[in-house]
Order: C-alpha cells, then structure tokens, then sequence
C-alpha cells in the first residue's frame, strides 16, 4: 500500500485545497451547536429577538459557506481520485506488458482484469472519500469531544468513556472485514476465469451442447462469491447497531445528568443541547466509519493485490552488456540448451544441439509435446536457457537488447491471433511505420491479397473479434502477412500452414524462398519438409536426426513411418526409388 501513496505526489496541491475545504466544513459544523446553543441561551430563552436574528444569520451564513467549500472539494477530490486511477491502471499495464511469460504464470489472465478494473476504481473511490468524508468523519468525532469539553466537561465525561470503547471495537472488526474483502476479492477473480473461458469457448460449448453445464459451473463459482460477500458485509453491518445503542444511551445519560445540572444550576439548557448535539453528530460520523471500514478493507486488499503485480520482478531483462545489434546473416546455433519451464523439473528441452546457417529453410517435425514451440520461445527470448547457449550470428543472444532483437524476428503463433480493426491495421501491427505498398506486398507473398481484395472494403474491411468472420486459412495467411511486413531476418512459422491446402501452401513456400532470411517452420507436412534445406526431427526434447529430406529417408527409422503415415505404403515405396 505505501508504494501507492506516491502516485498521489503530483497532486499535493489539490490534495490541499481538498482538505483544506473539508476543514472549513468541519469548522463550521463544530461551531454550529456553539451558536444554537448561545441563541437559546441568550435569544429564546431570554426572549431576546435581536439576539436569535443576529446569531441565526451568522448560522445561515456558515452554512452557505460550508456549502460552497463542500462542493468545491467535491470537484478536487474527484480530480484527484479520477487522476490517481489513471495513472495507477497505466503504470499497472505498463508492467504487465514487461512480464516475461514466467511472471505470466504467477498471474492467470482473469486476475489481471479484475486489477486493472475493480482494483483500481475501489482505490478510486477509497481516495474521494477520503479526500471528501473519511478524513472527515474522525475529526468530527475529535472535535466534537473537545467542544463538548469545552462547554461541560461533566456531561462530556460521558463521551470520554463511551468513544474509545467503540474505536477498539470498530478496530478489531476492521482487522476482519480485510481478511474477509481479500477473499471475496479472489473469488472475483475466479467468477472472471469462468466468465472468460465461456465467452472464449462459446463456439465449442454450443456444439458439445455444454450450456447447461457452465451456466451451472458459472452458477457455483458465482454462488460463492456471493457467499463470501455476504459474510464480509454481515461483519461490517454488526459495527452500526452497536454504535448507535451505545451512542443512544450516552445522549439518555447526557440528558439525565443535564437535567439535573439544570436544576442545580451547573449548567444551562444550552449547554445540554449542545453537548447532546455534539453527542448525535458524532454517532453521525461514527456511522459512516462503518462504510469507511468497508471502504477501507476492500481498498487494502485491492491494494495489496495491485502492489503485488507492481513489485513483481521482471525476471527476463537485458544483461549488463546488451547493445543494440543487428542480426546481419541470421544463422542459428543451439549449443548443449537445457529448458524446463518455471515450477517444474521436467525438462522439455534437453541438451539440444544443431546449426541453422543463413538463409536457410529448415523444417522441425516430431510428435505432440516434443519440444518444439519450446524451441521456438526461447530464439526470441521468451524465455531464457537453464543451461547451455543460444547464438545468433555466432554471438549469444542474451548479447541483443531484447527488443531490437524481436524487432527482427518475424514470428506466427501456432495460434493465431487477430485483433479487432481492419486488415490493414491487422497486417501492420506488425510494423507501424510500414507503408501500404509494404502491407499490400506482404500479402501478396502470403498468398492473402486476392481475397483481400474481394472483401466489401479490400484492406479496409473490419475483422470482427479474435478474426471471427474469416476461414482458418485466411487468418493464417494474414498472419503470416504480419510477421512477413517486418522484413525479418529470421522468420519463424509455428505450423502455420495446417489450414492451408497443397497448391496454396505451395505458392507461399515459393514466395519465401524469395527471401533473403533464414526461416524456420514448425509442421506435420511431409510437403513442406520435402521442400526444405534442412530437417531436424525432435522426440522429447531430444534431436534424435537431421539432415535432407532425402538424408533421413536413409538414416531415420521415425522419419521414414512419418513419411509413410502421410503418402501411403505404395508411394512411399516410389519416393524411396526417388520417383
């Protein structure tokens, strides 16, 4: 929580004014019973008209006063809230696109949401209220008990005693209620997980006919965060009948022994009236501390969960000697790479070793979870070795500043990704500063600008969410489009032709091989191995061979039932003959 303090710093002069407004209306309010109570002594009970009309318009006059400076601080303390909420959701964002994919793992998606929003405006509104009434409603209950000091300190001894029996009580339910609201807070969390992976599946649950069943998992996870809140809220609503019994029988004490000074002539009717004024202002004040008990719990949780993703370590940085080098040739060279992701011991990569050379096309096969987008992850340094060397134009690439390293590289995802937006603002998403020849000749190589140009709009026509309203293939080849626009280096393809058929898949390796970049790819097709310089078959993390196409039908017993697999025995038999 002190971290977040700072972000206030830039706005201590409206901080200021804020409070300073607030105090003019706490003045006014503790002045007030001051006035009624000399108006009754001096005015009504002495039948003195001057006196109530004199004092009665310094009354009216404070109260316009107290108005003004009410909703002068209203605007300030919304500026400054409003303000705070801004720059805290932006540094916040601002992190969570520096998280390396490990720190992405210590955080699911629907976490992050649930900070960058709910989070966030519960600080908000903890900062206005603070700024507006929190502050507010102590200094109330303080001056209040000098006041009534200052008046009788007899009748006042009463709300010496009553007041800090309640402020211990309203503590411990405070220690509490901030347990409570940072459970709730993680259920939140979950209800966003469920909400999220129904709306990203809702294709697959409507054709499994699975409404039913997350409507009734939505249900449960919902039902809990109910649960939670309606605990936390049931401890909170506990502080407000006790402050006002307690409060209500100090006025009944008050006004007993104000009576009988009355009688005796230790103290007058005003004074009675003031103390108990004082008395119900403060169980005014002291009923809202049971919403800023609220307020505050929540706004700790929340900011305890915001701290925790601000002070994350960001676990994959430049080292010390990094520059911003150019990748001139782009050859390749995994030297003994060990790799098992963050929290596990299995290694996934295991003391791999093989040279791509520039300019080469060199096809990774091997069967589901051998390795090989692992293998892609780590040339861009999405995540770093455990042991052995990467190196890139025969130097280690931890020797590239991460970004001017990814800068050129070209990479599509095994899963493709589009964003809301136009083709053409899909397209150069992967290069903002390229021109719309650059955007029109990358799709032309990806094979995607004659149905672009059938579309109602050609480039401009809008992809609806996560490419909705395109086949599987056009998303691949605009994909494909995005990383060619960047005119990487080193082009790396995660099986990124699956949707595509023969004769178009054809075309587009023939449009790389234009290319003056080393590309890599990820695929299941013999077709497309047959066309590539190089072949490296993984199983398990290990290089079990390399070589042509040609080399490993001799040498590779795998490779060969792969081959097999795809074409048939009888032609396989002709592709051995070399027919």
């Amino acid at each position: 929580m002190k971290r977040l303090f700072s972000f206030l710093t830039p706005y201590r002069v409206a901080i200021a004014i804020a409070l300073t407004l607030m105090l003019m209306e706490l003045t006014v309010e503790l002045v007030q019973p001051l006035l009624i109570a000399y108006i009754i002594d001096e005015g009504i009970l002495k039948q003195d008209l001057s006196v109530v009309l004199l004092w009665g318009g310094v009354l009216v006059g404070c109260s316009v006063v107290a108005f003004a400076a009410g909703v002068t601080n209203s605007f300030y303390s919304s500026h400054v809230s409003q303000s705070l909420g801004f720059d805290v959701r932006k540094r916040l964002y601002d992190k969570v696109q520096e998280f390396s994919f490990t720190n992405f793992s210590r955080f699911p998606t629907s976490s992050l949401i649930t900070r960058l929003t709910n989070d966030v405006t519960m600080l908000q509104n903890t900062v206005f209220m603070g700024l507006r009434i929190m502050m507010r409603a102590p200094l109330l209950v303080i001056g209040s008990m000098i006041m009534a000091f200052l008046i009788n300190p007899r009748l006042a001894l009463v709300l010496v005693i009553t007041v800090p029996l309640l402020i211990l009580f309203l503590v411990g339910i405070m220690s509490k209620a901030g347990k409570l609201f940072k459970k709730v807070q993680q259920q939140v969390d979950h209800v966003n997980n469920v909400m999220q992976e129904n709306l990203v599946g809702i294709r697959l649950i409507k054709v499994f006919l699975r409404a039913q069943h997350e409507m009734i998992r939505f249900k449960r996870s919902s039902d809990a965060l109910m649960d939670k809140t309606v605990s936390a809220l049931r401890l909170i609503e506990v502080t407000m009948p006790a402050i006002l019994l307690l409060m209500n029988v100090s006025i009944l004490v008050i006004l007993w022994y104000g009576s009988v000074g009355v009688t005796s002539n230790q103290a007058s009717v005003g004074d009675v009236v003031a103390v108990v004024n004082y008395a119900m202002r403060m169980t005014g004040a002291l009923s809202i501390v049971t919403m800023i008990i609220m307020v505050l719990s929540r706004a700790k949780a929340s900011g305890d969960r915001i701290s925790e993703v601000l002070e994350t370590d960001i676990d994959l940085i430049d080292k010390e000697l990094s520059e911003n080098r150019v990748i001139k040739n782009g050859n390749i060279s995994f030297q003994n790479v060990s790799f098992a992701y963050p929290e596990s011991h299995i290694n996934v990569i295991k003391n791999l070793s093989f040279t791509i050379k520039s300019g080469e096309r060199v096809s990774i096969i091997g069967a589901t979870g051998s390795g090989k987008s692992t293998l892609f992850g780590l040339i861009p340094r999405l995540y770093d070795v455990d042991d052995g060397e990467i190196r890139i134009d025969d130097r280690d690439i931890t020797a590239f500043k991460l970004e001017h390293l990814r800068q050129q590289i070209g990479c599509v995802p095994q899963e493709v990704m589009l964003f809301t937006g136009s083709v053409r603002e899909n397209i150069a998403w992967g290069d903002e500063h390229a021109t719309f020849e650059d955007i029109q000749e990358a799709a032309k190589r990806a094979q995607i600008h004659d149905t672009i140009m059938t579309l109602p709009k050609q480039y401009d026509t809008l992809i609806g969410q996560k490419g909705v309203n395109l086949s599987g293939g056009q998303k691949q080849r605009i994909s494909i489009a995005r990383a060619l626009v960047r005119k990487p280096t080193i082009l790396l393809l995660d099986d990124s032709t699956s949707a595509l058929d023969m004769k178009t898949e054809a075309k587009l390796l023939e449009a790389l091989s234009e290319l003056s970049c080393t590309t890599v790819m990820i695929t299941q097709k013999i077709s497309t191995t047959m066309a590539s310089d190089h072949i490296l078959l993984l199983d398990d993390g290990i290089l079990l061979a390399e070589g042509s196409h040609r080399e490993l039908l001799e040498t590779s017993d795998l490779y060969c039932k792969v081959v097999e697999s795809q074409v048939g025995k009888e032609t396989f038999t002709l592709v051995q003959r070399g027919y």
